[in-house]
């Protein structure tokens, strides 16, 4: 059995995942502060303040007896909302943990 391996191409693999040579999605603006975690933070706890309000809208929909709006959508809603919540604290937990340790670093 023959088996003849191919080079390794990174601009057609990344290509392939859509994503430019820095690892940026295509199609989106590179941040031009450079404040890469910074950024996916402040944006993943929005999305998880939008997932919140999501669901408190639906509850509130569902308590007005809105016809439109159905009890498993609001659940499902109510989920995944605590679901982020409670990655969001935990993620929290091990910023203060990991910020705990460097300054108990002996230098």
């Amino acid at each position: 059995m023959n088996v003849t391996l191919k080079p390794f191409d990174f601009a057609q693999a990344v290509a392939r995942a859509g994503l430019n040579t820095q690892g940026q999605p295509l199609g989106k603006a590179v941040p031009s502060e450079g404040g890469g975690f910074q950024a996916a933070l402040t944006q993943a706890l929005g999305a998880v303040s939008n997932s919140q309000a999501e669901a408190r809208r639906l509850q509130r929909e569902v308590q007005f007896d809105n016809p439109n709006v159905s009890i498993e959508e609001t659940m499902v809603a109510m989920q995944k909302a605590g679901i982020g919540f409670q990655a969001t604290i935990q993620v929290r937990n091990k910023l203060v943990q990991a910020y705990s340790d460097i300054m108990n670093m002996q230098v």
